[in-house]
């Protein structure tokens, strides 16, 4: 070829210089096919397009400073082959007009809307702003959603959090040292001084991937740590921002080429977000090359090549070099993690690979949670409900948002200081005055923490009487309600307790749980080998306490709300399932209550017939009714103490400000923190937000409630509530010095085993267990067993989406089978070609469980006498009989206890062998430590931090124990959730090439657990009187 094709760069000089641009060009240089023309920054800004050099191909793009219409001009002029179009990069200056854009081409965005101002802070009749949500044009979008200015070039996008998830804002911006976002737990309210896009947040699993085309034929995508988490930017030691390439699925590839044609850029970058199942396009960037891949560097130089080939000499663009005329740069690559054996069951060959941790695990420590019951008649507040509730006389009010908490308050606050009430028909004075007490223990709950953070306070107002009254100028007549019940939920709050050891165990799981050195899991997770989802119930302490756990499994830093809303799916129905069992709950309180007050006479007679652990009522002390009698009186002395505390705090608030003598506590910016406030213990109050006035109510219903002096009966099912307020003062109100409570709470210790221990045992022995699973024997055949290999392939055939589904679709719209995300493959996968990793094919599954006490008993119940099923008769149970002596002694399953199953593969054994796969099981006991205990260092940081250390893990097998995946499925099978009620999974098209084998057995694992399902009722059954 004697005349080379001149290629001209009419970039600044800024990017050209940039270390992609100059590996590009010089490929393109080695072909000898091509003159490559670099115009300059003083030609292009300076000079007149007529004297600008004259060239057949030109690379153009846009970045600050630079003469866009200029440019337009010279290609108007010279009509050279544009690799971007310069008209159309205008449009990319205005998010509005690239949505606009995306739309018109079919490629699927976010659900979004637009607020155009014509001036700052202009006041717009289809804008409305609630504490949780904007409605546009009648759109509502609830937080979380994002903001985003119109204006391209404007970076500055925030993140609205909802009150649920403690509220606040987090702005995201261009990255500026090793930080991209930050978080402010104050701001609430949206921005006015501007126009902005509002668009449903989307839970990507806390990832971004970008993707970068050369042409329409070619994508590169790369995922990264999305900056909504913590904002902290992985950087390589060469500085760069950690990204690995990954590979895109066939809708994804086709949405490449339709943002390409698009905007009329062959090289262009774009944002993908990738959430329950399907991936949208959230921003255009216009000319973008992969930084530091050597890889990509080779193949955009092809792609530009053939470009320029078919434009200006087509026929020489099918030729291909022999060879490429560099020398092509090997990749070194990284180390891999070590195979090794688990090291907590035993080493069972060096060929062992971790494939799938699945772990469930309970909340921290909490604060004790509250109820207050009361009928009102106040006109105040039952307007108040009727204004909540439509108008309508018998329908009941829930009362959560800061608006309606503020009316309640606002009305509770004119009604307290009235000594009676005119209209109220009162039984005696005495019931004036526990009305009266109601009411300010409502108003103290209510201004608790100084606002309403919307997670730990509720209230219901249920209309119990009603009278007709005419209606004026009308025949009929109407119903009005006079008497309402008011029910206020509060505490059970996580403490700064709580969230210190939830995070510390996200660490010691981070170090010890997966094989390899400490930073393995950190390896495999920015690398995204590791699939890990994490659920919650909706509770909001198991929620903060999964976001903690995820912050220090991670190596997260900042506040929990971003990580709890971008890591933590929430599923109410994990406490689903429970509605069938009433009977049986109500069966095992009547027959606790006989044990315990039966003088430690058991109920079947019987003790010497087997193991203590199968036998009713086993570990009841003979002197627990004499111990019941103490708990009351004890009880009723801790109170009278409090008492006078409160009347001595109510004095000093009658004279002096109460800002002046409780020292503000915001609940709210408490969330992230793990440390006790010492201004508050100095002054001799409460740990927290607690004031003496609830402090004494919460003591006074305990009281109340265990024993019923009218009724002389006791209700064994407040015991507890008793051991958790003491447990609670003695860990985090000692230095009030509470005289009794000590005493108490070694008394409670012993009720609480009752409760806890023997609960179980009492719902789980031979007979129930079989009962249980009778209703089940005829459904055996669809219970979860182990599949064929046909079956495997078939549950991992692609997923074939019709186009036209793809064009439409929305954020609101989810295929059947996108229903359940949890059950589905990983979504990222690294690309073999391009990942600078030794085994980019490894992979492992993580599944965190987060909910209550009464499902870890629930779980741990059907490990312990699974094999008493009928179907499994002679078999040895799950658990071995040290560790079932061990669980029997154990006093309680704590806070952060937890039970993890882990699956390991042999490499070296044929897939079909049963050991392939190997399963171990273990527990921790949680913080399952008294704060009587006299170690030094465990006393050390109970009295510095209000922490009780967590129990390490605890085998639930032998040591020499091989327990095989099938074994461990057929035992549980007949509790699990029935396989046709999981969806099969889709396995993208793109992703099939790079599964192992044993893709499906990860799904037959995962699938065994539907604690986000919500568990059946001969599981949850067994102890949902436990304290949650």
């Amino acid at each position: 070829m004697t005349d080379k094709i001149k290629i001209g760069v009419c970039v600044m000089e800024k990017k050209v210089s940039s270390a992609p641009m100059v590996q590009i060009l010089e490929r393109l240089q080695a072909f000898g096919e091509f003159e490559i023309i670099n115009f300059g920054d003083k030609v292009i800004i300076e000079d007149p397009i007529e004297s600008w050099p004259i060239c057949d191909c030109l690379i153009a793009f846009y970045s600050s400073g630079y003469p866009l219409q200029k440019a337009e001009m010279y290609a108007a002029l010279r009509k050279p082959f544009l690799v971007n179009e310069l008209q159309p990069q205008h449009l990319l200056h205005d998010r509005r007009k690239v949505y606009e854009q995306l739309e018109v081409f079919g490629v699927p965005v976010p659900n979004y809307a637009l607020v155009n101002r014509e001036y700052p802070y202009q006041e717009l009749e289809y804008f409305i702003e609630e504490e949780d949500y904007v409605e546009v044009h009648g759109k509502r979008f609830w937080k979380p959603f994002v903001e985003k200015p119109v204006d391209g070039d404007d970076h500055s996008i925030m993140i609205y959090y909802p009150s649920s998830a403690g509220g606040g804002m987090k702005e995201l911006f261009r990255k500026v040292g090793n930080r991209s976002s930050e978080f402010h737990p104050e701001v609430r309210r949206v921005r006015r001084e501007g126009s902005y896009i509002y668009e449903e947040f989307m839970p990507t699993g806390g990832t971004d991937v970008k993707v970068y085309t050369v042409g329409p034929e070619y994508a590169h995508a790369e995922a990264r740590k999305s900056p909504v988490v913590d904002g902290v930017v992985m950087r390589n030691p060469d500085g760069k921002e950690v990204r690995y390439p990954v590979l895109l699925t066939p809708g994804e590839k086709e949405m490449a080429r339709d943002v390409c044609l698009a905007f009329c850029q062959l090289v262009c970058g774009f944002d993908l977000l990738r959430c329950e199942g399907r991936s949208y396009v959230c921003d255009v960037n216009g000319w973008s090359f992969v930084k530091n891949s050597y890889k990509y560097y080779d193949d955009a130089a092809c792609v530009l090549r053939k470009l320029f080939l078919d434009a200006k000499a087509p026929h020489l663009s099918s030729t291909i070099p022999p060879s490429l005329p560099w020398k092509v740069k090997e990749v070194v690559q990284s180390e891999g993690l070590t195979r090794q054996g688990s090291g907590l069951i035993g080493t069972f060959g060096q060929s062992e690979e971790l494939r799938c941790v699945i772990a469930v695990i309970r909340h921290g420590d909490r604060t004790p949670k509250q109820k207050v019951k009361l009928k009102v008649t106040e006109e105040k507040l039952l307007n108040l409900m009727l204004k909540y509730n439509g108008g309508r006389a018998r329908a009941e009010t829930k009362l959560k948002s800061a608006v309606q908490l503020q009316d309640l308050l606002d009305a509770t606050r004119l009604l307290v200081p009235r000594k009676s009430r005119s209209g109220r028909e009162s039984d005696s004075e005495t019931e004036d005055i526990e009305h009266a007490e109601k009411l300010r223990q409502v108003k103290a709950v209510l201004e608790e923490g100084g606002h309403f953070s919307g997670i730990y306070r509720k209230v219901q107002l249920k209309p119990s009487k009603w009278v007709k009254l005419p209606k004026p100028n009308a025949d009929c007549e109407d119903e009005r309600p006079v008497e309402a019940l008011m029910v206020l939920k509060y505490g059970g709050v996580l403490t700064h307790a709580g969230r210190k050891q939830a995070e510390e165990l996200g660490r010691f799981f981070r170090n010890n749980m997966y094989p390899g050195e400490g930073t393995g899991l950190l390896r495999l997770h920015s690398t995204y080998r590791h699939d890990l989802k994490i659920y919650s119930s909706d509770e909001g302490r198991v929620q903060m306490s999964a976001a903690a756990f995820a912050k220090g499994l991670l190596d997260l830093e900042g506040q929990l709300t971003p990580i709890l809303v971008s890591l933590v799916s929430k599923d109410s129905s994990m406490l689903d399932g429970l509605e069938d069992a009433s009977s049986e709950m109500e069966e095992a309180k009547a027959k606790l209550h006989a044990i315990i007050t039966s003088e430690g006479k058991t109920l079947n007679g019987n003790m010497s017939g087997g193991p203590l652990w199968m036998v009713d009522g086993a570990g009841v002390p003979d002197n627990a009714s004499q111990l019941l009698h103490s708990l009351v009186n004890l009880t009723k002395k801790i109170t009278a103490k409090v008492k006078l505390l409160a009347e001595e705090e109510d004095e000093k608030l009658s004279v002096t400000a109460s800002s002046t003598v409780l020292p503000h506590y915001d609940q709210a910016k408490a969330f992230g923190k793990t440390t006790i406030d010492i201004a508050r213990i100095a002054a001799g109050l409460p740990c927290g937000s607690e004031s003496f006035l609830l402090m004494f109510a919460r003591w006074k219903k305990l009281e109340r409630d265990l024993y019923n002096e009218r009724k002389e009966r006791y209700d064994v099912t407040q015991i507890p509530d008793v051991y958790d307020s003491c447990k609670y003062d003695l860990l985090h109100n000692a230095h009030l010095n509470l005289e009794g409570l000590t005493e108490l709470f070694r008394v409670a210790q012993i009720a609480r085993r009752l409760l806890g221990k023997i609960l179980i045992d009492l719902h789980n022995t031979r007979e129930e267990a079989i009962d249980v699973a009778e209703p089940k024997s005829s459904q055996e055949t669809t219970t979860t067993f182990p599949k064929t290999r046909k079956e495997e392939r078939d549950q991992a055939r692609p997923l074939n989406r019709n186009e036209d589904l793809r064009r439409t679709s929305s954020t609101s719209e989810k295929s059947i089978d996108q229903d359940d995300d949890d059950d589905r493959e990983t979504k990222y996968r690294l690309d073999p070609k391009y990942a600078n990793v030794r085994t980019p094919e490894r992979h492992v599954r993580t599944r965190l469980y987060f909910t209550s006490e009464s499902h870890i008993h629930s779980l741990m119940n059907v490990l312990r006498y699974c094999n008493l099923d009928e179907s499994l008769q002679g078999e040895d149970s799950l658990v071995c009989n040290s560790a079932l002596d061990h669980l029997h002694k154990t006093r309680e399953l704590d806070y952060m206890s937890y039970i993890v199953f882990r699956m390991f593969e042999n490499t070296e054994v044929a897939l079909e062998d049963p050991k392939r796969f190997r399963m171990e099981m273990t527990f921790s006991r949680g913080a399952d430590l008294s704060p009587l205990e006299n170690d030094d260092g465990d006393a050390a940081l109970l009295h510095q931090e209000h922490t009780l250390p967590i129990m390490g893990p605890e085998r639930m097998q032998e040591v020499t124990s091989y327990l095989t995946l099938d074994q461990f499925e057929r035992m549980i099978g007949p509790f699990a959730m029935p396989a046709e009620d999981f969806p099969p999974p889709a396995t993208p098209q793109a992703f099939s090439g790079y599964f192992t084998k044993s893709s499906g057995v990860l799904e037959r694992l995962v699938n065994l657990f539907s604690f986000h399902k919500g568990s059946t009722a001969a599981a949850s059954s067994t102890n949902n009187n436990v304290k949650q």
